[in-house]
């Protein structure tokens, strides 16, 4: 009986423009092309690439060297830049520049960044952190950084995008860093002044779809299909015809950006726009070839899936059925804490807004675990008993939460000083990995709107429709600001005037306050598995929370807006104060108690929080 003998996935080589030693090694995929060949700037004569298995074409050229501009050019008619490209010195319609990675001398090989459930994390936006808008100038600013406690940041995109100034989710070069922001070495050397300091650093990574300006993917293959639809067009094509090639582009890219760059790990954007039916889901199989990286490369990568799935299917190993990252985001806890205190219940906010969802939230940081959502209509999420909470990402800000309301306002211009503290205090407090917004720290007032620089004028205005269209859910009055207007990119940079306020001095403070008691250890038995809600409840608006098994710490939240009488939990021995948020010391108009005794009566201010520990 004849044997079938089934032929086995074999990884491709390396595509785009390689230096070695002795020339280039240049690889792209084009399986519909009848020739491939390639064009140096200023250099008369063409290459012919050599066709091998799956629409991959190769060859070697010894004359094209670090620094020189090139094309590909798709049987003998259209020139167009590398899909792969390191770099785009002229923009994302013009040539490719071959790179040298090995130029760059790392002084970061001892190098470990703290494990995911030690981070403080801090995204940022690179063109909007300084006045420059540069690597170097988040380089300027990491002494400030380490001060304030952070150990790790987040970039977000900073792939190629068309013109000067975007949030970096319409980039069309997956491969490529911005020029404007400072290229391929200023990267590096950002990378490696934050290993220097102490920090790591986790890059955010679009893989769900790319900008429309500049996209020129389909004229080398079907790198989208038509088969699923997202807000963007077409989705990336991760399951139909063709897919393992376009799979490997993205895997290709995520090895790149770990291995080359030396970051520290990825935050894969809104996977739940990246359709996958295959048995071994995209990202599956992106965590273990990350998981092969590491045995090579002796350096643990982390790995955060922005979701607003709640599926915990994301962190669980492979072995239980899971994809195997290291975290997700979990919006509910932003969504609780956000409609409590600001009362804004619109658009899918509709959701939350109730007492008993902030404490399931503090409590497991899902509120959607398996249960029904009004507003999708549908049940939603997956339970969290099994994953470490540390694998859950939380916060109160972030760039979605404040740039994708119409005019991009921050916590502290919707509601008052003593709430921004509560809800800073709730969410470093937290059993959950935090993540701070640039500028959240000390109260920046400056708004972060979504701003653009196309080109194509057809396409800003479809930009300016569609930004307008996009609030209708939640019934914003004014006029949404226009994005590509450089006054929007302008008034959305930080102001960086702390001194010139006794309220941004106040809040930094109390935030390096909060950041220091927790990497000290202090807020450790909120993290363990048993937190419980005590009585001595007043009202309805006041959560008591003890944590661990022997109830070492208790905290109280106040949302109302009236002070509240509470019985502090029995104690033999008393509490002693931590940190109350309502103090002199934060700008306050109230001072807890040092101590109380067994089960004393305590005043909690208006929006406010008090925190004391067991004395034994």
């Amino acid at each position: 009986m004849q044997k079938t003998v089934t032929e086995k996935q074999e990884t491709p080589p390396p595509i785009g423009v390689r230096y070695t030693s002795n020339g280039c090694q240049v690889g792209v995929w084009a399986p519909f092309a009848d020739k491939i060949q390639i064009k140096i700037k200023d250099k008369p004569s063409l290459t012919a690439l050599e066709k091998r298995r799956k629409g991959y074409w190769y060859g070697h050229l010894e004359d094209l060297l670090p620094g020189d501009c090139y094309k590909f050019i798709i049987d003998e008619k259209e020139a167009y830049p590398d899909p792969a490209s390191l770099s785009q010195p002229e923009g994302v319609h013009s040539w490719s520049q071959v790179i040298d990675h090995s130029a760059f001398q790392w002084t970061d090989g001892d190098w470990r960044p703290a494990d995911l459930k030690k981070m403080i994390i801090y995204e940022l936006h690179v063109g909007t952190f300084s006045e420059a808008g540069t690597f170097d100038g988040v380089v300027e600013k990491l002494d400030y950084l380490v001060d304030l406690g952070i150990n790790a940041i987040e970039l977000m995109p900073v792939c190629s995008f068309p013109g000067e100034r975007n949030w970096g989710y319409d980039a069309v070069y997956p491969y490529a860093v911005h020029e404007g922001y400072g290229g391929v070495t200023k990267l590096k050397q950002l990378v490696n002044e934050c290993h220097r300091n102490g920090v790591a650093v986790l890059l955010d990574v679009v893989y769900n779809h790319l900008g429309p300006e500049g996209n020129y993917l389909s004229k080398y293959g079907p790198y989208f299909t038509s088969k699923y639809k997202t807000p963007w067009g077409d989705a990336v094509n991760f399951d139909d015809r063709y897919s393992d090639e376009v799979r490997e582009y993205f895997i290709q890219n995520a090895l790149m950006w770990l291995r080359d760059y030396h970051f520290d790990g990825l935050r894969l954007d809104a996977v739940h726009a990246i359709y996958d039916q295959r048995p071994d889901h995209f990202l599956k199989s992106l965590a273990m070839r990350i998981r092969d990286l590491e045995q090579q490369s002796g350096k643990k990568y982390t790995l955060i899936a922005e979701s607003d799935l709640n599926d915990m299917k994301m962190i669980k190993p492979p072995t239980h059925g899971g994809y195997g990252l290291d975290g997700v985001w979990a919006d509910d806890f932003h969504h609780s804490v956000h409609t409590l205190v600001t009362g804004e219940k619109n658009g899918y906010l509709k959701d939350y807004g109730e007492v008993d969802q902030m404490k399931k939230a503090f409590q497991q940081g899902l509120v959607y675990d398996g249960i029904y959502s009004n507003y999708r209509k549908k049940t939603v999420g997956s339970s969290p008993a099994d994953v470490h909470p540390s694998q859950l990402l939380v916060c109160i800000q972030n760039h979605d939460q404040i740039g994708n309301r119409m005019l991009g306002e921050r916590l502290v211009s919707l509601v008052s000083f003593e709430e921004v503290k509560l809800m800073a205090g709730i969410l470093l407090l937290s059993r959950f990995t935090p993540l701070l917004f640039m500028g959240e720290e000390y109260g920046e007032t400056h708004p972060f709107q979504y701003f653009v620089s196309h080109g194509d004028e057809a396409l800003i205005k479809a930009v300016q429709r569609g930004r307008k269209g996009e609030f209708e859910d939640f019934g914003w009055e004014g006029e949404a600001p226009d994005p590509q207007a450089y006054a929007t990119y302008g008034i959305s940079k930080l102001s960086w005037n702390i001194q010139d306020f006794p309220q941004r001095k106040a809040l930094l403070h109390y935030y390096k306050t909060l950041i220091f008691l927790r990497k000290a250890g202090v807020f450790e038995s909120f993290r363990k598995k048993t937190i419980n809600l005590r009585p001595g409840i007043s009202q309805e608006e006041v959560l008591i929370f003890c944590g661990g098994e022997s109830e070492r710490l208790f905290v109280a939240f106040n949302f109302s807006s009236d002070g509240q009488e509470i019985h502090a939990p029995a104690s033999p021995g008393g509490w002693s104060k931590i940190l109350t948020s309502a103090a002199p010391l934060w700008l306050g108009a109230y001072e807890a108690p040092d101590f109380i005794k067994g089960q004393g009566d305590l005043f909690i201010p208006p929006c406010s929080l008090i925190l004391y520990e067991k004395t034994l």
